[in-house]
């Protein structure tokens, strides 16, 4: 009997304790989580800032130098060449008459071409000779196979050219010397011999 309560008593012991056991909560239990990296973050470049031109000086716009215009008091040196020129043995009224243009050979750069004109315009107004025309001029050097541009600063180049046009006389000039006070050179050559029947010369004054 003692010993059934022994047992009883044992087993009554051993659920208790079991019971005990049962009862406590479960030990914690630490979560790990895994590390992730992140990459390493690249600071945007650097953008120097931009240079405040509003407040700086503006740039002066650059200005090519206008080439300076010389003028010159041509018809104070033609007017005394050409009435000299008319007192010339063999120079008769009516006389034909081809004009080569002025040829500048001075040691600068001037208009030649306003120095033709004004021989021109002096002739024209005296009457003694008749002017071959610069139309008739053209055609003849475009029928002996000659440029616009080609002058008659060959002698025979000069008198074929008087020949086809019917000129009795050439008269050649030239720009020679310091182109500030440039001296005009002129010459009348005879068609019919190639002979320089009369030449002469002025220093020609610039007004500008």
């Amino acid at each position: 009997m003692i010993g059934r309560y022994r047992y009883l008593t044992v087993a009554v012991m051993a659920l208790v304790l079991s019971g005990c056991l049962s009862t406590q909560p479960p030990a914690p239990v630490d979560e790990t989580h895994p590390t992730v990296e992140q990459p390493p973050v690249t600071p945007p470049p650097t953008v120097p800032p931009l240079p405040d031109i509003s407040t700086g000086p503006e740039a002066e716009p650059t200005i090519p130098a206008v080439p300076r215009v010389r003028t010159y008091a041509w018809s104070s040196a033609v007017n005394p060449l050409i009435s000299k020129m008319l007192l010339t043995d063999g120079v008769t009224a009516g006389g034909v008459l081809l004009v080569d243009s002025v040829n500048n050979q001075t040691n600068g750069s001037l208009n030649a071409n306003s120095a033709t004109e004004a021989l021109v315009d002096a002739l024209s107004h005296n009457r003694t000779f008749v002017l071959v025309s610069a139309q008739q001029l053209a055609v003849a050097k475009q029928q002996l196979g000659l440029s616009p541009q080609d002058s008659l600063g060959s002698r025979s180049k000069a008198i074929g050219i008087a020949r086809n046009v019917g000129a009795q006389f050439v008269l050649y000039s030239n720009l020679s010397g310091n182109v500030t006070t440039p001296t005009l050179k002129m010459q009348l050559m005879l068609v019919q011999t190639g002979e320089i029947i009369w030449s002469g010369q002025s220093v020609v004054q610039q007004t500008d």
